[in-house]
């Protein structure tokens, strides 16, 4: 199978961009809007604290997640933007209105940014975009730099930088399907919920904005295949290849089901909520 991605690009992007809650002060389990019917242990409203949130900035039910079914908890990634929004803040928010109000406020700017980041630097690494990797670079500089702002962007600034992001992730999508053999699929936001794919040969398959819940997509071959903006929850991806597929976060990954034989692209890590393949013992 010949090589999708070019040897790691941008290997300190790709680390600021991996989460590390122990440098963060509990920020998604306080900033973000939570439904309990997402998988969360309560529907709190944002600026509201989890009551499992402990005075440490820790959960006290860490190591229960999955067994409680807060799948919405275990799914959570950041990407980074966590321990970077704290380590602008000098006080503890929660004894500060106007700071948590900042700080909260500078987590979720950071997070869109930082969301914006892991695509771009996606589509810097992917062969079939060579075309398109000095201008994904100097926007991975231009978003980088706007999380450096003192004050949080507004919602105008991040539509504004998000548009500019994502018409470069168009032809990067479309140019990695045509090197696989395959095309954008005509249909918007398609519907693949409860579908069986079982060990099909997916190459080149456009999913983006797709629905996927619950799909069975166990031992597919997915080389390829784009998986930008899809809803993975509850996805089967057990055995499946995924090591040539694009645009997959660890949200996605961690909202769909693997397992030990799930085969993944270098720099995404395998879910701790995953269970183990049905051969192993």
């Amino acid at each position: 199978m010949r090589p999708i991605r070019r040897e790691e690009p941008l290997p300190q992007l790709r680390k600021a961009l991996t989460a590390d809650c122990r440098r963060c002060c509990g920020l998604c389990c306080a900033a973000l809007y939570r439904a309990r019917a997402e998988g969360f242990p309560a529907e709190l409203p944002p600026g509201r604290p989890c009551p499992h949130l402990d005075g440490e900035y820790r959960c006290a039910i860490h190591g229960q997640l999955t067994a409680r079914g807060l799948h919405g908890c275990t799914a959570y990634d950041c990407l980074g933007a966590g321990q970077r929004a704290a380590a602008t803040s000098p006080v503890d928010w929660r004894r500060d209105p106007e700071e948590k109000r900042r700080l909260f406020a500078h987590f979720l700017s950071l997070t869109a940014l930082h969301q914006m980041l892991w695509y771009l630097a996606e589509a810097a690494s992917l062969l079939p975009a060579r075309p398109l990797w000095e201008e994904a670079t100097q926007l991975i500089g231009e978003c980088w730099a706007l999380g450096e702002e003192s004050a949080p962007l507004d919602a105008l600034q991040l539509e504004q930088q998000r548009a500019r992001v994502n018409r470069l992730l168009r032809p990067a999508h479309e140019q990695t399907l045509a090197a696989a053999g395959g095309r954008p699929s005509p249909c918007q936001s398609a519907d693949y919920s409860g579908r069986k794919f079982r060990k099909t040969v997916l190459r080149g398959r456009d999913f983006s904005m797709a629905l996927l819940l619950g799909t069975d997509l166990s031992g597919c071959d997915l080389w390829g295949s784009s998986f930008l903006g899809a809803d993975l929850r509850g996805a089967d991806l057990c055995g499946a290849d995924l090591r040539g597929s694009a645009f997959l976060t660890p949200i996605q990954l961690g909202a769909a089901r693997g397992d030990e034989e799930t085969l993944l692209p270098p720099f995404l890590s395998r879910p701790t909520s995953w269970g183990r393949s049905s051969g192993s013992q």
